[in-house]
Formats: structure tokens, sequence, C-alpha cells
């Protein structure tokens, strides 16, 4: 398992130095710096000033090597061959120093340091509650399948997964925050226990918006794990229905689950751009919509960067996961 993980590891070098590459490629080589500088400048900007905030951002140096330090009359050793913006980029990512934002020079790393703290005290109750609820209703729905009940559910997941998140948005602002009065409708203020207050909407959205989509998904996957033969044996042992669910349905449906809970966890770190921006949330979500519009292209690198590792590392998680839930898998 060790030498899986440190190999898996590995693989991981030259997959994020392909992404930063392309990164690298769209932002300095497909427009020039110049462009970049004019964003936040403003078209008119005069060439001096141009000029001032390429020198201040490191943006002046040459893009790929240092071809000037061949000159012997250039040459010295302030200014050496790797004196570039790519080997300056990537060397400040290797070592997680994601620089400064182009737009006030504020920390890129103190902006998602932040930020992450609030995406993730929504993110991860929504995705727990959820998760929770998905499965127990698919549970129900294949322990009672064919039935009433199992055809309501159905109905009601399909309705779920119809209506546009907006609508769920507004009608809990309005029936839980105005009517009820069970929490503000808008704004987070980190302040202990008293921050849930801030939480409970949101989340609850969140959880109800993907709902009937993941009950949908989970019900599929365990009618498929109930037709197997190892069922039809345990329940000709009189092993119980519920027993059957739980004792051999959920644990063997457990790989899929783990692919589908896993595979969401970038997504989770990096926050949710709709609900964070209509509750007034300051994440992730938010902060890479304000770089986009803003054209703060250094907290839209950075941002890339830390989403590729996220990802990846969601990849190694899941294979490890693997390995725990089925001993039948081997990694070698």
């Amino acid at each position: 398992m060790i030498a899986y993980i440190i190999r898996r590891l590995l693989y991981v070098i030259p997959i994020v130095f392909g992404v930063m590459l392309i990164t690298f490629v769209l932002f300095f080589v497909m427009q020039t710096r110049e462009t970049m500088a004019k964003a936040q400048l403003g078209q008119r900007a005069k060439p001096a000033e141009v000029s001032n905030w390429l020198h201040e951002r490191g943006y002046d140096k040459p893009v790929i090597i240092n071809t000037d330090w061949a000159d012997s009359a250039y040459h010295h050793a302030d200014k050496p061959w790797w004196d570039s913006i790519f080997i300056n980029q990537i060397k400040n990512f290797a070592t997680f120093e994601l620089g400064e934002s182009d737009f006030n020079r504020e920390s890129i790393g103190d902006k998602i340091r932040s930020g992450m703290i609030p995406s993730l005290m929504i993110t991860m109750p929504a995705m727990l509650v959820g998760l929770f609820l998905a499965v127990a209703i698919a549970l129900v729905q294949v322990l009672y399948r064919a039935s009433a009940l199992d055809t309501g559910m159905t109905i009601a997941c399909a309705v779920l997964m119809s209506i546009v998140p907006m609508a769920y948005i507004i009608a809990a602002q309005n029936l839980m925050a105005i009517t009820l009065k069970w929490g503000p409708a808008f704004g987070f203020d980190l302040q202990g226990w008293g921050t849930i207050r801030f939480l409970m909407l949101p989340v609850t959205v969140m959880a109800v918006i993907y709902l009937g989509s993941d009950v949908r998904l989970y019900r599929s996957i365990f009618l498929e794990e109930i037709a197997q033969d190892y069922v039809r044996t345990a329940q000709a042992k009189g092993v119980s229905g519920r027993g059957v669910l739980f004792k051999h349905v959920l644990k063997n449906g457990a790989i899929s689950l783990i692919t589908l809970v896993v595979a969401h966890l970038p997504l989770l770190i990096m926050g949710s751009l709709l609900i964070e921006n209509f509750f007034g949330i300051p994440g992730l979500g938010g902060l890479v919509v304000n770089a986009i519009q803003k054209q703060d292209f250094a907290i839209v690198r950075a941002a890339v960067f830390i989403g590729s590792l996220l990802y990846l590392f969601g990849l190694l998680l899941t294979d490890i996961c693997y390995a725990v839930a089925d001993p039948r898998i081997r990694l070698s």
C-alpha cells in the first residue's frame, strides 16, 4: 500500500506540471503582458504606467528563460538564465508561494485561506446531510421496490430534479428567513456557535438541491446490487429484507458510493458559487468569480493550481478507499 501511494504521488508531479504549463501558455503566450496590464489600468494607460505595473509584478522578465544571460555584456550573477516568468511561477507554486493579487497586491494565500473556511462550513455539512438522506431514502425505495411508496418517492425525486436551484434559494429566503425567521437571509459572521444561524439556510438549500438526483442514482446502484446472486443466496438462507440491505447491498454498493462522494471533494473545498453569492458567503467560489470579473489573473492561476491538486488528491483517496471498502481489491 505504501509503495502504491508513493508511486501515485510521483505520478502527480508531471500532471501538475502539465496543468501549470497549459495555464501559463493561456495567460502569458496567448495574450500579451501589456494586455494584462491595461485590463487593470485601463485602455488609456500610459506606457510608463504599464511598464511600472509589469515591473512591480515581475512580468517584465523574459517569458521562458533568460536568453540574454548568454550575452557576455549582460552576463552577471543577479540575472541568471532561470530568471524568467515561467521558471519563477513553477518555483513559487512548488513551494506554495501563491504570490500577490494583480488587482490590489494582497496575498493570494491569505485570500484563499480566509475563503476556504466559510466554503467548507457550508459544503461539508451539506454533503454529509445530503449523503445520509439520499442513501436512507434510496434504501427505503429498494426495500419497498415496485410499491406505491417507491413510485411516490420516485415522482418526488423527479419533481425535485425539475426545480431550478434559484427557486430553492428564493423559497428558503422568503419562507425560512423572512416568514419563519429561522435565520438571516443574507450575510455571514464567524462568531463561534453563533455562526450556525448563518449556515442553516445555505446548508439546507445545498443539501436539497442535489437530493433528487442523488436518490435516483443511489437507488439504481442498490437495485443493481440486490439483483446479484449473493443476495438471492442470503435470502434463501432466511436473512430478512433489512438484513440483506444493510449487511450485503449497502456494503457492496460502497465502492460506487465512494467514487461519487470522493469525486465531489475538490468541488466542496472550492465552494459553491451560486449558494455563496446569493447568501453573501465570502467563500472561494465568490473569490474566483470576482477575480475573473476583475481580470485578476494571478488569483485565477492559483485557483487552477489548487484545483488540480485537489482533484489528483481525490483520485488517490478514491483508490485507497477502494482497498479499505473491498478486501478483494489489492494494490500492488
